[in-house]
């Protein structure tokens, strides 16, 4: 189940599309011309039912509004190694490239330096074959944003700037850079990045964004935050009652599995936990 810094990543990408390509240009000096209009794309890039290939975010680039596609730039978070992801991505590349006809760029965000390393292996399909490279922003390519100025200019990029160098020897710095640039931002868009933040960063990161609000406790302000905060609430209640289920023995088809991993109302859940103490099969726990 995606995470807040998971898709807060994305939600910084999607309010200003343009990041993407900032980013690239900036890390790689990469020459990126007809990007002087964007707008996000369906991420789902299937072709034949009923497989289903969505991509975390895709953003499409046009020379005017009018144009037809200059440029697609296929936009995945990774927080942690995922081998079956890389293989997807070649359905993307291909699945964006063929819906868009336009050159296509896949850009992969890792904000620790041993999962962009991952990410950043040549992926061969066959040998010698075929190699895709993504193109991999990862804690090197994203700037430490410490100016306040620079930060209120470009605040997406000096909120993942926070999100990145959290443990670095500038934490206090980029995390003060962040909340002068997200002060200045209309109040939906404060606190989104705001809770963003508070919910990305370790602990000790943490109490210093605390400690800079001024403020002992914090609650989340967006509802982005409090949708995600809940489903991974109840994410955790599912894998503990199917754990449960485990230890007394019970056995769990695929199905009911599924369907119990897939729930995110969390009342609901605490039903099938209660039942689950006395229950002899999953189907009397789940039954409704």
């Amino acid at each position: 189940m995606p995470t807040v810094t998971h898709e807060g990543v994305l939600e910084l990408c999607r309010r200003r599309p343009t990041l993407a390509v900032e980013l690239v240009r900036a890390a790689f000096h990469v020459h990126m011309p007809g990007c002087a209009h964007a707008q996000t794309a369906d991420t789902n890039l299937s072709e034949v039912p009923p497989v289903e290939r969505s991509a975390d975010l895709v953003l499409v680039f046009y020379d005017s509004p009018d144009s037809p596609p200059r440029r697609a730039i296929i936009v995945e978070v990774q927080l942690t190694p995922d081998p079956e992801k890389r293989r997807a991505w070649w359905w993307y590349m291909v699945g964006a490239h063929t819906r868009h006809r336009c050159d296509v760029r896949l850009v992969v965000v890792a904000p620790t330096g041993s999962v962009a390393r991952w990410a950043a292996r040549p992926l061969r399909m066959g040998h010698p074959g075929v190699v895709l490279r993504p193109i991999v922003i990862g804690p090197a390519a994203v700037p430490v944003t410490r100016d306040e100025t620079e930060a209120i200019l470009a605040p997406e990029l000096a909120v993942l700037s926070a999100l990145v160098h959290a443990r670095g020897p500038s934490a206090e710095d980029v995390e003060r850079a962040a909340l002068a640039a997200v002060s200045r931002l209309d109040a939906d868009r404060a606190a989104l990045y705001t809770d963003v933040m508070h919910a990305s960063l370790h602990a000790t990161a943490r109490a210093i964004l605390e400690g800079l609000m001024a403020n002992g406790t914090y609650q989340h302000q967006s509802d982005f935050a409090e949708r995600h905060v809940a489903e991974g609430r109840a994410e955790g209640k599912a894998q503990a009652l199917l754990a449960f289920l485990d230890a007394r023995g019970i056995q769990v088809s695929s199905a009911l599995r599924a369907r119990v991993l897939s729930c995110t109302d969390a009342e609901r859940l605490d039903t099938w936990i209660a039942r689950a103490a006395t229950a002899t099969t999953a189907a009397d726990v789940i039954g409704e």
